[in-house]
This record gives structure tokens, sequence and C-alpha cells, in this order.
């Protein structure tokens, strides 16, 4: 197994930035985010390959088939234009060969459920063809449900398996994301059934119960070393156990107040060893 850094982990950076903290740090691998990529993908490949750096998972610039209630990710609001975008997107993350490119189905906004799991269904069909096309695994990630009026409404592991079981999705893995399904009662229990099907990882803790402001802010946190059986460590090492080897990827949402206020330095150093204590 590998460590890595997700890029929105540090927001700020440039890529080239992020390639040299990470690679300093002693991390494995970098999780890209399209959005900061620039023009010139031979370059980026090679400042990669220079560095010594794998690519664990690809986040696509639009990567949600119903638009996402975040800054700068709302459009275009017609879903149909999101997936070409997003099928266009996979085409090109595919030359980082990264362990998976990630999909989200986004909110309902107006639509019923009904309706938003036929326009995701369609979406991934065809997002679908072009990963197998291309060599490359999709990854599907659902939320918490704190989060479904702002990036999507499938808000758990088995709501997540029942929009996958239709036809043409069969080889899209999930994303399993400890900020995300934390409090599901039922996530061990489906690891250890369906650890085979998990193309991703991304880990990040929640804020303490007492940090209120963290809380409002969204904000997500390192894995905290003092509780070793706690949080996201306890998830991380259930997957583990099953004998799971992609990416320990680390992704931080934050503010500039905090985790992304570091500079990119500080914030590769703390995410690698945070990484390095899960996998102790």
């Amino acid at each position: 197994m590998r460590t890595s850094i997700s890029a929105i982990s540090t927001r700020n950076a440039t890529f080239a930035e992020d390639v040299a903290a990470y690679a300093a740090a002693g991390v494995g691998a970098m999780g890209i985010w399209e959005l900061k990529l620039g023009a010139d993908d031979d370059g980026s490949l090679a400042l990669l390959r220079e560095h010594g750096l794998g690519v664990a998972n690809c986040v696509p610039r639009v990567p949600s088939v119903l638009p996402l209630n975040r800054p700068g990710m709302e459009l275009p609001a017609d879903p149909h234009e999101r997936i070409a975008l997003l099928c266009a997107s996979i085409r090109r993350l595919a030359a980082f060969e990264p362990e998976s490119v990630v999909v989200l189905a986004g909110p309902l906004g107006h639509r019923t459920r009904e309706e938003g799991v036929a326009l995701v269904r369609e979406g991934f069909r065809q997002a679908a063809a072009v990963a197998r096309e291309v060599g490359v695994r999709l990854a599907f990630e659902p939320v918490h449900p704190s989060q479904e009026l702002l990036t999507g409404f499938v808000t758990s592991l088995a709501f997540a398996d029942e929009v996958l079981a239709a036809p043409g999705l069969e080889q899209i893995g999930i994303l399993f994301d400890t900020y995300h399904v934390c409090d599901d009662p039922t996530a061990e229990a489906w690891l250890a059934a369906n650890h085979h099907r998990v193309a991703a990882l991304h880990v990040s803790d929640w804020p303490a119960a007492g940090d209120s402001a963290a809380r409002a802010d969204g904000a997500r946190l390192l894995p905290d070393p003092a509780l070793p059986t706690g949080g996201s460590a306890r998830l991380v090492r259930a997957l583990v156990a099953t004998g799971w080897d992609g990416s320990i990827d680390i992704e931080i949402f934050s503010t500039p107040s905090r985790f992304w206020g570091l500079p990119v330095a500080e914030a590769a150093r703390q995410a690698q060893a945070a990484a390095a204590f899960l996998l102790a």
C-alpha cells in the first residue's frame, strides 16, 4: 500500500508546488484534481515521473451528473452537458494512469428521487463505457447525509449499491470516504462483504463534537493518532484487514484559517504523517 494526498488538501498551491511538496514529504502518490491541472498534460506527467509520484484518484472538473451546489462547480446546469464533459475528463485523466476516476451523483434540486436515479444511471452508463475504452476504473462516492443538498443525494452505501444495480454499471466501484461513512452503522459489515468493490479510499475525520466552528465550516481534519480505534482509523484498518491494497489518499476540505492556510510543505508533512500512522 502507498500513501497519497488529494490535491484539494493544499487548495492554494499549484500543481507543481503540490508535486514537489508531496514528494519531499515522502508520499508515494497524489490524488489529482483536474481543476488544478494546466494545459500541458505531457509536462505534468513528466513532473510526476521526475518526482517518483504515482496517481491515486482523479477528480474531474465536472465530477457529477447533477449540478453541485458548490462555488465554481455549479455549471453547466444541464445534466447532459455535464455528462459530456465528464466523459471528456475521463479520457484526459486516463493518461495519468490513476487508480480511479471519481464520479458523484450531485443533489436532486427540483427533481424527484426517481428522476435523479434515472439521470445518474444514464450518465454513469456513458461514463463507464468511456472508462472501459480507455482502461480506467470509475469510483462512485456516496456522501454524508449532511451533504445531500450540496454534493449528492446518494447518502449511504446501501443507496449507492441500489443505484449501481443496473445494467452497464457493473464495473463501477465505490469510493469509500471515511468522512462520509463515519457514522453509517453498516459500514464495517459492508466492507467485510464488499471490499473487492472499493475502487478508492479518501481519508479524513470529523471535527470533535465541541469544535462548533469547524463543524459549521464543514471542515475535515486529519486522522488523529490519539484515537487509533476511533474515527477514520477504525474504518481504514477494517478495510486493510480484508487485504485491500489501494492508496490511502488523505483528502482535507478546510478553510484558510485552518489546514488550507498552512504552507504546502507543512500540510504535506502532516498529511503524510497521518497516512503513515494508519498503515502502522
